[in-house]
């Protein structure tokens, strides 16, 4: 199900380059478990789409299939295809899609615990080979952008806060000069006013650097405000999407997903799965 798009921003859309394009993908586990069920997305360059729906919808299994993470968790794309810039990429490595430009930030803040804030940023910089005065340009721009990790850059990474493990997870991405990221749960366990800064220096990253996001996110209110564009997944298939102004405002989503009905807030009992509603995959 498709929300139409004002034909402004349809236009828009369609004059956008498109860097990811995932179409029809399907992913099973250990040769037998189907998870990802026909999956296609696409994500424009200079946007941020975001990728939504609960937990165990495939959010997370969708953005290893784009990176190549799957293998290690014996999973595997076995029907459908995923391009680049208009290349295919299911069988380059994660390194080599790093060196394209696209990274992966995982979903539970990981960071080398032993090292300082410092060396885990400089470690998103492996991969270039641009020299040192550039990089050193790049680790001023990540401290401009958060500054609490300049101030904390001497610290173990493992002794600093979720928060703060969040921003140089997020940080050590961009030290790899990345065109696209793909960021993993970016407000999981956080609380909600460094949930907005995280979205809020995202926001920033794409407006001012030029960087694609494809966020996957269970904070479907936060995620919608910041977004372009969402896709809505449940039980690994895509079953709406929509201008982010427009999923805002769909009764269904503010029923199913905001609690919200049109009479007002419901509680949590009175919320249905999508699938209870036969219009939902029509």
């Amino acid at each position: 199900m498709s929300l139409t798009q004002p034909e402004s921003t349809q236009g828009a859309a369609d004059a956008a380059q498109t860097l990811l394009e995932v179409n029809n993908i399907e992913v099973i586990y250990d040769h037998v478990i189907l998870v990802l069920k026909g999956v296609s997305l696409t994500v424009p360059k200079g946007g941020i789409t975001a990728l939504l729906g609960g937990n165990g919808a495939g959010k997370t299994t969708t953005l290893k299939a784009i990176s190549n993470l799957l293998q290690s968790e014996r999973g595997e794309v076995t029907k459908g295809s995923i391009a680049y810039r208009g290349e295919k990429i299911t069988e380059l490595s994660p390194a080599d899609l790093v060196k394209r430009g696209v990274i992966q930030v995982m979903e539970g803040r990981h960071c080398f615990e032993h090292l300082t804030v410092e060396e885990n940023l400089l470690t998103g910089s492996y991969t270039r080979g641009d020299g040192s005065a550039a990089i050193k340009r790049s680790l001023d721009m990540v401290y401009t952008y958060f500054p609490r990790l300049k101030e904390r850059r001497r610290s173990q990474a493992g002794y600093t806060s979720g928060g703060e493990q969040q921003m140089c997870a997020i940080g050590r991405a961009i030290m790899s000069n990345p065109e696209m990221v793909l960021l993993d749960e970016p407000s999981m366990g956080l609380a909600p006013q460094l949930v907005e800064q995280i979205f809020d220096i995202v926001k920033a990253l794409n407006e001012k650097e030029g960087v694609s996001f494809l966020l996957a996110e269970q904070n479907t209110n936060v995620a919608l405000r910041y977004a372009h564009y969402g896709y809505i997944l449940e039980s690994g298939r895509i079953v709406m999407d929509g201008s982010a102004a427009d999923l805002r405002e769909n009764q269904d989503v503010k029923e199913f997903y905001l609690g919200i009905a049109e009479e007002g807030k419901k509680s949590f009992r009175d919320v249905r799965s999508y699938r209870r509603r036969k219009r939902w995959l029509n």
